[in-house]
């Protein structure tokens, strides 16, 4: 049986409200939303090193775990969030994986399922972070809404409801952080 948005708002906001056993009832009832989430940006490439979709889903459940006090606004909030958080997993994942190539030897492990982003291999998320960060500072919004757009694969419904704001006003933000971003990495290459 799918839970309804109705069970998982209630179930985060008793967690909002410190009921830590909540987190333990939520999570298999969005596990499989989280890993359609990881599997949104993450699909088959044999040329590129792989990341489990797996492994992202418990590590943004690892972090949640950490949460001291989360306050939850729903459930396109709570997908928000676990936007971020896999965000910076795969930012991250993407500095070590790029000092191993600068010297590190480390060879990939073994995997059950083979994994990658689907965007251009020549694409270096360190500068895509390093882009969103810089578009962040004079326009947080559109920002979070690149986040949730890209990393999580949230609608413009969703995303809207998270901002508060309306589902034009998220559109308009995704079409032009996507060209303000796409010039600024076409730079960053040309320099």
């Amino acid at each position: 049986m799918e839970p309804n948005r109705g069970q998982i708002t209630g179930l985060l906001l008793r967690w909002s409200q410190g009921d830590v056993d909540a987190l333990n009832v939520l999570m298999p009832l969005v596990y499989e939303d989280l890993r359609r989430l990881a599997n949104h940006y993450l699909q088959q490439e044999a040329h590129v090193q792989t990341l489990q979709s797996t492994a992202l889903v418990h590590e943004v459940y690892l972090r949640l775990c950490h949460q001291q006090g989360p306050h939850w606004d729903g459930r396109a909030h709570f997908f928000a969030v676990a936007a971020k958080m896999m965000r910076r997993i795969l930012v991250d994942h993407a500095r070590r994986r790029s000092a191993a190539k600068r010297g590190g030897g480390m060879q990939p492990g073994e995997l059950d399922e083979e994994l990658v982003l689907p965007i251009p291999p020549t694409l270096d998320l360190v500068s895509l972070d390093e882009a969103l960060k810089a578009l962040a500072e004079f326009d947080e919004r559109k920002c979070q809404v690149v986040e949730m757009r890209f990393f999580a694969g949230l609608s413009a419904k969703d995303i809207a409801l998270v901002l508060r704001t309306t589902e034009a006003t998220v559109r308009r933000d995704w079409t032009i952080a996507r060209a303000w971003l796409y010039r600024r990495l076409e730079g960053e290459e040309g320099s």
